[in-house]
């Protein structure tokens, strides 16, 4: 996504310090409360943790975008509130098991990752001969066994029972895809349905005309997720909750990305350097909340990402979430 991309973990850049670390922020008394108050079974966190912007918020010091990609992590997860974060990075590319491996010894037990799959798996069209405007059919789309070897095993076998959820995002799809819903729905489930068990695979789309019974259908079938999300392209999280319930869910997935109906250049060039709530969005928050409580009554593991250009600044925003649910009984 625009402005999200994660920066390589482990590769070249400058070292935050004389011994190569990151520090984390002193937790507050209140953060540390609101931890013991949340369920194990809700873990919320952020798209990504390689934000400048983020020091006094969740890193002690000033640290380039570059340290805190390679370095990073370790201090994020030590923020009592945030236990999950997203991969973004993967979706450019496929990792390798070892990578995935480090990620894993960088959090605690009880941490979850959402890893976002490659998206030759979830594109139709790839970009052919350099040329800008011009594309190619993918053949890597929906295909079972590019997934299974290169997205799939991988982050299964490096992250293990730390990954919470692969999640296959698609754009926005054309008219010959959204004009047949029944079909995309029916290919989808056949490719879901030959992954490796084990995974709690979950599915975004970002086209309303996708969102109906076919597509429910194929999910409940394979035993994947819908990924709730606020994004200007989609429904209401009520909306979208209706047609799939919470308590039909294996688990609740959420990904807080766009508040009120900006692009995520508009969301960048606005609310960078992501330090404060620019625009808060207490609608959203509430709906997200509601589902959450919903899943959790139901005995459902909820795992919500949020991003930068949801408010303005994704760890305040999940601050100002987990608020939300102590006050309602979370």
């Amino acid at each position: 996504m625009p402005g999200t991309r994660q920066l390589d973990l482990f590769g070249g850049g400058a070292s935050p310090g004389a011994a190569g670390r990151v520090e984390p922020v002193e937790p507050s008394p209140e953060h540390l409360d609101l931890a013991a108050r949340i369920p194990k079974g809700l873990r919320l966190g952020t798209s990504s943790w390689s934000f400048p912007g983020w020091t006094g918020i969740v890193y002690r010091y000033p640290a380039d975008e570059s340290a805190l990609a390679r370095v990073g992590l370790e201090a994020y997860a030590r923020h009592p509130l945030l236990r999950a974060v997203g991969i973004d990075r993967t979706f450019y590319a496929p990792l390798p098991a070892p990578d995935f491996e480090r990620y894993a010894r960088a959090v605690p037990e009880g941490f979850r990752f959402l890893v976002k799959a490659a998206q030759d798996c979830t594109f139709p069209a790839v970009r052919s001969g350099g040329a800008r405007g011009t594309a190619g059919r993918n053949p890597r789309f929906l295909e079972p066994s590019f997934a299974r070897d290169e997205v799939v095993g991988p982050a299964l076998a490096g992250l293990g029972a730390k990954l919470g959820t692969l999640l296959f995002q698609f754009p926005p799809l054309g008219r010959p895809v959204t004009g047949e819903p029944a079909a995309f729905a029916d290919r989808l489930a056949r490719f879901l349905s030959v992954l490796p068990r084990g995974p709690l695979y979950s599915v975004e789309i970002r086209n309303r005309e996708l969102l109906g019974r076919a597509y429910a259908a194929a999910l409940a079938s394979t035993g994947a997720a819908h990924a709730f999300t606020v994004h200007p392209a989609m429904p209401s999280l009520a909306e979208q909750a209706a047609l799939l319930e919470v308590g039909s869910q294996p688990a609740l997935v959420v990904r807080w990305m766009l508040g009120h109906g900006r692009g995520y250049e508009e969301a960048r060039d606005l609310y960078a350097p992501f330090d404060h709530l620019v625009a808060p969005d207490t609608a959203s928050r509430r709906s997200i909340a509601s589902l959450a409580r919903a899943a959790l009554r139901g005995g459902k593991e909820v795992l919500v990402v949020v991003n930068n250009k949801a408010e303005g600044s994704s760890p305040l925003s999940v601050v100002e979430l987990a608020r939300e649910l102590a006050a309602t009984g979370g």
